[in-house]
């Protein structure tokens, strides 16, 4: 019995150690299969190398990246190739922004500033030695209104101007740190003239020499606001230069009570205009006054200026009014007017503080006063106005800074 069951389990141990050896031999015992899987695999990876460009793409800002800035914080390089094809795109708006490659091809920028608080995508395609493609796209969102700063200038670039014109910075956010912001502004003046900036408040800052700009001047203007800080958490986003020439030296004073314009050019008198200023219960204020808008016709509406009536309603709306050149920010014109007789110029005061100057309907006369005064005058003339029974008009009553001592000027400077 013990015999038996011996051989019984001799038996088990040989089929045992037999399915064993059949396992080793079916799963290791030949090579060949492997060895032509790695092969193919090495065959693969050669051939995926081949079509690779080796050129790299650099893109700044990161992918995903926000509150960039709008001017200089966006560039494209590549190494090892050269760029084929840079889009810059709004994708709010689906607008391209133009850019620039680099003549050698290895670096771009775009032409102009950005906007802010907009998501943009810039997709680029660059190549190598071997005319391999590269791709790569980023997407990034620029800094929001709320935590940065720009400020709006007058005069355009570009423009010709009269000597009185300054130059006006008004801010979208209130600055604290005045110093730092009007140190980052560089005006300069062909003539030589000092220029010396002045804080009107927060948020307007405005330039301008002791005395008119001389006839002939080039004034040069550098905002380099990118980066500087206005107010805790306010960044300026602004790099910006502009220039505008100073025309002819044209003065015209308004004298009330004569009921008069003399119009003097470069010292020589032009033409004396009879017109009709403020009445005494409007008058016009006295002062230095300078022409900051011009509109061959406009609508004046007097309730968006205060004069009203018990019901509420403009003392006057007129769609139409000819030859119209702003003078204050509070509504002071001097412009055409169609509306009164012939004799009530140089006689009479009628009107609610603008000057007015005889003129027809239509603006289409230039035989008339007030066609002719629009046509000599430019943006940035002085308008002087006496002996007026108002007021000296506010400095900061328009582009009237004209109205306060230079002293007084330099000390409303940061610096």
């Amino acid at each position: 019995m013990v015999d038996v069951m011996r051989r019984r389990g001799l038996t088990a141990a040989a089929a045992l150690l037999c399915g064993v050896l059949a396992l080793t031999s079916c799963g290791g015992g030949d090579d060949s299969n492997g060895a032509e899987r790695t092969e193919q695999s090495e065959a693969d990876q050669a051939a995926e190398d081949a079509n690779t460009s080796s050129a790299v793409i650099s893109i700044t800002p990161e992918d995903a990246a926000e509150g960039v800035g709008i001017n200089d914080d966006v560039a494209v390089e590549v190494e090892e190739g050269t760029l084929d094809e840079v889009v810059l795109t709004s994708t709010e708006a689906g607008t391209e922004v133009p850019g620039t490659i680099s003549e050698d091809q290895t670096s771009w920028r775009p032409d102009e500033q950005l906007d802010r608080a907009t998501r943009y995508e810039l997709s680029v395609q660059a190549s190598d030695a071997e005319g391999r493609e590269a791709h790569q796209v980023a997407t990034f969102t620029t800094i929001a209104p709320e935590n940065s700063f720009i400020g709006y200038f007058t005069p355009e670039d570009g423009a010709e101007v009269g000597v009185g014109m300054p130059v006006s910075l008004n801010f979208d956010q209130e600055i604290t740190n005045r110093a730092a912001v009007q140190q980052a502004v560089t005006v300069t003046a062909s003539s030589g003239q000092e220029v010396v900036g002045h804080w009107f408040d927060g948020t307007r800052l405005d330039f301008r020499p002791e005395s008119y700009w001389e006839a002939g001047t080039t004034v040069n203007v550098s905002l380099d606001f990118d980066g500087v800080e206005g107010a805790p958490g306010i960044t300026g986003v602004q790099d910006r230069d502009f220039s505008f020439t100073v025309g002819r030296a044209q003065i015209s004073t308004v004298d009330v009570e004569a009921k008069q314009m003399e119009v003097v050019r470069d010292g020589e008198p032009l033409r004396t205009l009879p017109i009709s200023a403020g009445s005494e219960e409007t008058p016009t204020y006295n002062g230095q006054m300078v022409i900051s808008e011009k509109y061959e016709e406009t609508r004046m509406d007097g309730a968006t200026v205060g004069f009203t009536d018990d019901d509420g309603e403009g003392e006057y709306d007129i769609p139409d009014v000819p030859h119209a050149m702003r003078l204050s920010t509070s509504g002071t014109f001097v412009h055409g007017n169609y509306w009164a007789s012939d004799s009530t110029f140089g006689s009479a005061n009628t009107s609610h503080g603008c000057v007015g100057l005889n003129d027809e309907q239509g603006a289409d006369d230039p035989d008339q006063d007030g066609a002719w005064f629009f046509e000599e005058s430019l943006i940035g003339d002085v308008v002087v106005v006496i002996n007026s029974p108002d007021e000296l008009i506010a400095p900061d009553n328009g582009l009237n800074g004209w109205n306060m001592s230079w002293d007084d000027w330099v000390a409303g400077s940061a610096i």
